[in-house]
């Protein structure tokens, strides 16, 4: 069963293990993963893998982004915190 569904996105969302031990080391709740994906910025590498970040007021280690997969259903891979966007020369 997917963890929840993205109305933004309108698929299923699955967090890997990986990325559930992501959340946890960095204090990033359910809450905020679905704030990020259904509010954040995208930025895509190619037709399947993206970047879904967000500055969350209150935090320090901002952005927070979320590592995804779209295919079907949306799969997070990893979640990180001060990500930084970087330039495709």
């Amino acid at each position: 069963m997917a963890d929840f569904h993205s109305r933004r996105f309108g698929k299923d969302v699955w967090i890997t293990r990986h990325a559930r031990s992501s959340m946890h080391k960095r204090n990033i709740d359910l809450e905020t993963l679905k704030r990020v994906i259904e509010d954040g910025e995208i930025k895509r590498k190619n037709d399947l893998n993206l970047w879904i970040f967000m500055h969350i007021e209150g935090r320090t280690d901002n952005p927070i982004c979320a590592a995804v997969v779209e295919a079907d259903a949306l799969i997070v891979k990893t979640v990180m915190i001060g990500w930084q966007l970087e330039d495709e020369a």
